[in-house]
């Protein structure tokens, strides 16, 4: 899992601190454009809240890259298809163009409905102090949990950041019972249903799936490939016995026995060569292993199969990135152009995968592991940019809501329902993605690509396509899932098929599941104290 191209030690450390370096000068000067344009844009209102609200939107941005970012490309560095470069470069395009381009023109200040101030005396700095607690919480919470190597959801920190410092407020404005009011506790079971039914589906379907996958392409190729190996031996058997059985007979039999041979070895070029028409042992038994491996049909599974896939990961990525990531875009985009798209595209990926597999000679029609994992590969980089997208355009807003509303609130001394966001902070935000990701999302990539379970491009393709399907899925019946827990769970579930399931990992990851709620509340709480103080 290296980072630089040369196998010295010198160069790996020359390059990472290139790269390093790279890294940071992009985000202070990101960061210091956004400071120079956001002071302006808020009319130098309340600049010191204005520039810890970006530094901590900023920091919570980055520490959603090298989690969230991270977990959704584990399978693929994990499975080798791609490199922790080549992944920084596919996030770095798809997860910035999704924030860009399909982030959304608005987005609600109070994220789904967590949390009710309806009807309170909340002064806007009280509510600055809210998001702005949610966001401290929510990105020291997810920094220690990268850390650690603990795949955790963005989504549960940054609910249970705007919890806690919601309930603080609530009792300062109206006691105990007002605090508790506050909060939809509604919303707090569902997330509890998701702790348990995202790694279940996740699982399950990726179970399914991959062993559907292990067994008509993966095992049928294994046996394919073991018996073109027995029929090698053969005929290098064949070869051994008849030298010694030539050497052994006398020089007149040789004499005869080589006229055959010769005659033999005429006929045996003819295309309409028969059985019966051979006269040494030598070229009928060559005959007969030779017609065997000729009856061989090696690429039956990948040509039967993997076009199917591959048409069903199309249709279903491309789901994930019409309806959780376009839809954010003001449009005219309906849901049948939606599903024509899908179809065409599920369609094109067919008829491209068909005809790769029509295409495959030489060599790798008797190396059917690697040329099975060359296609696997192609369609998990797919996978890898749908999912990218749909992440960049959907969970980027755990960071730019809370931020969105405190800049808006800063900007016209107003609460408002909903909060625009410009362009520069979806822009900003996403860069942040991406240093994260470079900088602390290795421990998470090793986590869910190879410590959970151990990972080749067939499964992690599956994997992928498993978690996709289910949030897409979820999302359309409004079931309440969580896409890291669901990703986690399609891992569980491949390893289960392969039966190396890293069970003991699962306890520290689980336990990260269940406190980051509360954690990120008690945070959150406190943070809102000490700015009140502060402020």
């Amino acid at each position: 899992m290296g980072i630089s191209s040369s196998s010295t030690e010198p160069t790996e450390q020359v390059g990472t601190m290139k790269m390093n370096l790279f890294f940071a000068i992009l985000l202070i000067a990101m960061t210091s454009y956004f400071l120079w344009w956001g002071l302006d844009y808020t009319m130098h209102q309340q600049t010191l809240l204005f520039v810890m609200a970006t530094a901590f939107g900023i920091f919570m941005a980055f520490n959603i890259g090298g989690n969230d970012v991270a977990n959704s490309f584990g399978t693929s560095v994990g499975a080798g298809t791609l490199t922790i470069p080549q992944a920084l470069v596919i996030a770095a395009i798809f997860e910035v163009s999704g924030a860009v381009l399909a982030g959304g023109e608005v987005t609600d200040t109070i994220r789904k409905g967590i949390v009710d101030l309806d009807g309170l005396a909340v002064s806007p700095n009280q509510f600055i102090y809210v998001m702005l607690s949610a966001l401290i919480a929510a990105a020291f919470w997810l920094l220690f949990a990268t850390r650690k190597g603990l795949p955790v959801s963005t989504t549960h920190a940054i609910i249970g950041g705007v919890i806690g410092s919601s309930i603080v407020l609530g009792f300062d404005l109206g006691g105990a019972e007002t605090a508790l009011s506050t909060v939809n506790w509604g919303t707090i079971g569902q997330i509890a249903m998701s702790w348990v039914l995202s790694p279940l589906l996740g699982g399950v379907l990726a179970y399914l799936l991959y062993g559907q996958i292990k067994k008509n392409i993966i095992d049928y190729n294994d046996k394919t490939e073991a018996h073109i190996a027995e029929l090698k031996i053969d005929k290098r058997t064949l070869k051994k016995d008849h030298k010694e059985f030539f050497d052994g007979l006398s020089e007149s039999l040789q004499l005869s026995y080589t006229s055959a041979m010769l005659r033999d070895q005429d006929i045996y070029k003819d295309d309409d060569c028969t059985l019966e028409d051979l006269e040494t042992d030598y070229y009928k038994n060559l005959y007969e292993i030779e017609h065997e491996r000729n009856g061989l049909d090696t690429l039956k599974a990948l040509k039967k199969w993997v076009p199917i896939i591959a048409a069903m990961g199309g249709v279903v990525m491309t789901s994930l990135v019409v309806f959780k990531g376009l839809k954010n875009v003001n449009s005219n985009l309906t849901t049948l152009h939606g599903f024509l798209f899908m179809g065409m595209v599920g369609a094109l990926v067919w008829l491209a995968t068909f005809i790769y597999t029509k295409s495959i000679r030489g060599k790798h029609k008797e190396d059917l592991t690697k040329a099975t994992f060359i296609m696997f590969s192609w369609m998990q980089v797919f996978t890898a940019s749908a999912f990218a997208f749909s992440h960049g355009s959907n969970d980027i807003a755990n960071a730019v809501g809370p931020f969105a509303a405190i800049m808006d609130v800063i900007r016209t001394n107003t609460i408002a329902t909903q909060a625009a966001v410009p362009p520069a902070v979806m822009l900003t935000f996403g860069v942040a993605l991406i240093v994260g990701l470079w900088f602390i999302g290795k421990e998470v990539i090793q986590t869910v690509g190879t410590n959970l379970a151990k990972m080749h491009p067939a499964s992690g393709f599956s994997a992928e396509l498993a978690a996709a399907a289910v949030v897409m899925g979820a999302s359309t019946m409004g079931l309440p899932v969580s896409s890291t827990h669901t990703l986690v769970g399609a891992v569980l579930g491949i390893g289960i098929v392969n039966r190396d399931t890293n069970w003991a990992l699962m306890k520290p990851i689980g336990l990260a599941w269940i406190i980051t709620l509360p954690v990120a509340a008690s945070l959150s709480a406190v943070s809102y104290i000490i700015l009140k103080q502060i402020f």
